[in-house]
């Protein structure tokens, strides 16, 4: 059960974070939200796929790891085998909190039963011997920001490709190398065709509004599914 606080110099003075990787630590996830902003960063790595909660009509886009739940196939004991962690992963245990009312800036809060929490000489410091931050807390700081900024952005990206009808289901089906298989469903992403068939103004306007380089980068992040399942052939031989 998450305990979350808001990060206080006095309170958490010598609180240490670990910062390895590791499943009890946890990495050991499927798939971990992506925000436009970052898909540049995430294509060259992970298979951007986009699902709509139960119950909901709004989307959220995930970076995707494995095909079952709890299954990390960048995840090598202590090591993580790609050059990006996504930001919403990179953040543990760390998190942006905003007073009650919802107005005003946003605060970094920290889950104090987080398994990242480290015990007395392990991990790294937040605040030195003189109660300011560390360099790692500073550069925390600026991934919230920037993950924080993206999400409460991404609104109008996923109203853009509901206002064009530009999201199809998705589903997969791996048989792999052993013959066993493994499905996603569930999930949507961009329709290709849909996206060739928009006109030059709808095109210019997503353009203007930054909408059309997120678009392409998501496309272009579904080449990481036949990467992804070589990782899972790899780990079962």
């Amino acid at each position: 059960m998450p305990r979350h606080a808001v990060l206080d110099k006095h309170s958490h003075r010598d609180l240490r974070v670990r910062t390895e990787a590791g499943a009890a630590l946890g990495d050991d996830m499927m798939a971990v939200l992506t925000v436009p902003s970052e898909f540049r960063r995430v294509q060259a790595h992970f298979p951007i796929l986009f699902r709509r909660e139960a119950g909901r009509e709004d989307f959220t886009a995930l970076a995707l790891f494995g095909f079952e739940t709890g299954e990390n196939l960048f995840l090598d004991g202590d090591r993580w085998g790609a050059r990006y962690r996504p930001l919403a992963m990179a953040i543990q245990p760390f998190l942006v909190g905003r007073p009650a009312d919802g107005d005003g800036p946003g605060q970094v809060h920290i889950d104090l039963d987080h398994p990242r929490i480290a015990g007395a000489g392990d991990g790294v410091r937040l605040f030195d011997g003189d109660g300011m931050a560390t360099p790692f807390l500073e550069t925390i700081a600026e991934r919230l920001g920037d993950l924080d900024e993206g999400y409460r952005g991404s609104g109008a990206f996923y109203d853009a490709l509901i206002a064009h009808d530009l999201l199809e289901p998705f589903s997969l089906e791996v048989t792999l190398d052993d013959g066993s298989k493994h499905s996603l469903v569930g999930f949507h992403i961009i329709d290709e065709e849909r996206v060739r068939a928009l006109d030059a103004a709808t095109l210019g306007a997503l353009h203007a509004a930054g909408h059309l380089m997120p678009m392409f980068m998501a496309m272009a992040s579904l080449s990481q599914l036949s990467a992804l399942v070589d990782r899972k052939n790899r780990k079962l031989g």
